[in-house]
């Protein structure tokens, strides 16, 4: 029986090929690459007394063993859930953690249904390895800008309006600060790094002459930039984005507060605002050593009062009071001492319409 292998991870990136996962769940939750989905050949309980049995009596009997603990109905519900997704997802391929046996009965049970799919030579061990690799290699060929500027600059919003810009933010879901926790959790380590290789390996493919990236501390949130490719992307040039305070203000305001609002509320319905509320508070926290008692607890209340309007008359315009504050007298001395000391050169300075057209410009 011919069952197909293949190692071509590029063409999956570029792709956007579709993987099924046999591994185990607790595995899969450990890191796992986009556009995946988790059909376990073993669940974690079966995987654990499997792999007892291959400890105590070696590689065949627990190979046995694995067959009669799926068996009947249970082989035919995963048969089942593999074979429904192949039927959606033609191109999909599968995939264990070696691309040795887990994968393989996998596949052999598929085409015994009728159903011929590749399987990942290396598993996901060696697709991983390829991930590493080509990150490091890509973000050290690579000719970086990156897009710097006071907080609330609008910098996220320019990288939306690019081609060639990879959101790290986006990919780590966070917002970069200590207010930049969003709803859903971050992924997991290594999920950002398998984001963060998909996106450098598509840039590389577009041909474009610059990756544009916005200017980021090797932490984001609780994930990180790993240090080999983090080192590369600061051999870079630095663009400023310059934006009035009453800019920043709106744009903070737009995202921490009224789109922030509605996420909340969507998500935990009438406990949303108040969730809203105390995770702001709990931000305001975080930085209260850094601010100063005295400014801490000014901003607290004032972040306090602005939420008791909102609740009676629904005026959140309150809150552009604190943010302003916050941006003027704790974020932007900061930033601002910090680019002071960046050995990342400036090439250019200019608003956001500005810096668009200068960065389309190094383009041509």
């Amino acid at each position: 029986m011919h069952l197909p292998l293949t190692d071509d991870f590029r063409s999956i990136v570029l792709q956007k090929r579709p993987l099924i996962d046999v591994r185990a769940a607790v595995e899969y939750e450990k890191g796992s690459f986009p556009d995946t989905v988790n059909f376990p050949l073993l669940d974690d309980e079966e995987r654990r007394l499997v792999g007892i049995r291959y400890k105590e009596s070696g590689n065949a009997a627990a190979v046995e063993f694995g067959r009669q603990l799926i068996s009947g109905e249970i082989k035919a519900e995963r048969v089942d859930a593999w074979k429904a997704f192949v039927e959606t997802h033609p191109d999909a391929y599968l995939y264990c953690f070696r691309g040795g046996q887990r994968s393989k009965i996998s596949q052999m049970w598929l085409s015994e249904a009728g159903i011929t799919i590749p399987r990942l030579k290396g598993g996901y061990k060696a697709f991983r390895n390829f991930l590493i690799s080509e990150s490091e290699r890509i973000s050290a060929a690579c000719d970086t800008l990156i897009i710097g500027g006071r907080t609330g600059s609008g910098k996220t919003l320019l990288l939306k309006h690019l081609e060639n810009a990879i959101d790290l933010e986006g990919i780590a879901n966070h917002r970069g600060s200590s207010f930049g926790r969003l709803i859903t959790p971050q992924p997991p380590q290594i999920d950002f790094e398998d984001l963060l290789a998909y996106g450098l390996i598509r840039h590389e493919a577009s041909g474009h002459r610059h990756l544009v990236i916005e200017h980021e501390s090797h932490n984001i949130g609780r994930v990180y930039i790993p240090k080999p490719i983090f080192d590369n992307l600061q051999k870079a040039r630095l663009v400023v984005l310059e934006t009035s305070l009453e800019e920043r203000t709106q744009i903070t305001f737009d995202e921490y507060v009224t789109a922030a609002l509605v996420n909340y509320k969507n998500t935990f319905f009438d406990a949303g605002e108040k969730q809203w509320f105390d995770d702001l508070n709990s931000g305001l926290e975080r930085i209260s050593k850094r601010l100063g008692s005295e400014r801490y607890l000014h901003i607290k209340s004032i972040l306090a009062d602005g939420y008791a309007e909102q609740l009676n008359s629904g005026d959140t315009d309150g809150h552009k009071i604190w943010i302003e504050l916050l941006l003027r007298d704790y974020y932007d001395p900061m930033y601002d001492y910090q680019l002071k000391k960046s050995l990342i050169p400036v090439i250019f300075r200019g608003n956001a319409e500005e810096v668009r057209s200068f960065i389309r410009s190094q383009e041509d």
